[in-house]
């Protein structure tokens, strides 16, 4: 294992409770729900009429040539605006840089979801002549990856992870292995998701994998809760600046927390279904506290995946106990979706960011809504008020759709 160590040095993010970190951070920490009715569409045949949705967003401003936002989908907008915003938080000097070890590492997992669906009505309504020659790269999931390297002019690695709801954190996860194997200083590494349209409402609601808190959509979102009834489908981004330790200091950076382990691996279960007792996500916990040289006792904060589903919470909280054993009653375990929806490709990235503030305030965010705890998830959610406490070390937990799981561990830097 390489002795270089990464650190976060930027962070940008777009979500349902705000258009930047300090405000969605804001929200976070006092409890507020992103959660609403959808109004950007006729949702009144769906059996969901709600959502997390980014409000009040332009992408004119986070583009050089404002006709360029015109020709990208809304997740790729959104890609840009989170970029822009972690790049000016880092400091970073466009001149002072090496391109050529600067690596963009940004996924979606869906992709130009909105694209597809606005061009398949046009060839359906007016004919395969009146589709437009921007589709595909619209819709495409690296295109945010390949469209940023190209604005940035970095020409190191650049690609696109899909992993469905994994998809941010294990992007995250290959930009740190990217520097800790010396290819890259500077990696931009997150993801971007836009599904909150009729195909995707429409597509998650044919699963039954969404609520259908139709009478209070602020307390739809649940994790861990007795009652709770399916995850909310949510959009926004979630983008980090890492950077190799000695690069950062060099320039004298300010720095959010080391990244020192990173585990991935595959339940090899079932298409939707996480693995029974959460087995692989527990092996993506062990592998990255193994990598990270850290005891399970040594960990302070879980930001988990708990996305409110009836057998997820229950399958992640078992996989905690099994890696934790008696520390489990005792870490902090919180869910950020239970007041920003699921951001699916996006909602790592955002997640590491909360991750990332507890470290530097000393703040967990809740678990909202957990009002009737499920006996069946036995551990301490933080429910409904934040907490105060020294936060040396955390665990990011992400798992999606085709039994991908992917888990980062964070510390304060020393």
């Amino acid at each position: 294992m390489s002795n270089r160590r990464i650190v976060v040095t930027g962070i940008g993010v777009l979500t349902p409770l705000g258009n930047d970190l300090t405000t969605t951070w804001d929200g976070l920490i006092n409890g507020r729900s992103g959660i609403s009715p959808i109004t950007s569409f006729d949702v009144s045949q769906y059996s969901t009429k709600f959502g997390g949705q980014v409000k009040d967003f332009n992408p004119a401003p986070f583009f050089k040539n404002p006709k360029d936002a015109r020709r990208c989908d809304r997740y790729t907008q959104f890609a840009f605006a989170a970029t822009r915003q972690a790049y000016a938080d880092s400091g970073l000097e466009p001149d002072k840089l090496n391109p050529e070890r600067c690596a963009m590492i940004v996924g979606s997992g869906i992709g130009g979801l909105q694209t597809l669906e606005d061009q398949h009505t046009a060839l359906v309504n007016r004919g395969p002549n009146r589709v437009s020659p921007f589709m595909i790269p619209m819709m495409i999931s690296n295109m945010a990856a390949g469209l940023l390297a190209i604005d940035y002019n970095f020409q190191g690695p650049s690609f696109s992870v899909v992993t469905a709801c994994a998809t941010s954190n294990q992007a995250i996860g290959e930009g740190w292995r990217h520097i800790l194997t010396d290819e890259a200083d500077v990696v931009i590494a997150g993801g971007s998701e836009a599904a909150v349209i009729p195909l995707g409402l429409s597509g998650f609601g044919a699963m039954k994998a969404l609520s259908t808190r139709n009478d209070a959509p602020e307390k739809a979102s649940r994790p861990f809760d007795r009652d709770r009834d399916g995850f909310v489908l949510s959009e926004g981004a979630g983008i980090v600046i890492l950077e190799e330790l000695e690069h950062a200091r060099k320039r004298g950076a300010r720095i959010y927390a080391e990244i020192t382990g990173y585990g991935a691996t595959t339940d090899a279960y079932h298409m939707t279904a996480t693995a029974p007792e959460g087995k692989g996500g527990a092996r993506a916990v062990r592998r990255a506290l193994e990598i990270a040289k850290l005891n399970p006792a040594d960990v302070d904060y879980i930001n988990a995946h708990g996305t409110s589903t009836p057998l997820g919470d229950v399958a992640e909280s078992q996989g905690i106990l099994s890696v934790f054993g008696e520390h489990a009653q005792k870490v902090w375990v919180s869910s950020t979706k239970s007041m920003t929806g699921h951001l699916l490709g996006a909602a790592g990235a955002v997640e590491l960011a909360a991750c990332l503030k507890s470290i530097e305030t000393g703040i967990v965010p809740p678990t909202i809504n957990l009002e009737n705890p499920d006996p069946n998830c036995p551990l301490d959610y933080v429910p409904n008020t934040a907490r105060q406490g020294k936060i040396n070390a955390i665990i990011n937990n992400s798992f999606g759709f085709g039994g991908h799981n992917a888990c980062i561990v964070a510390k304060r830097l020393v």
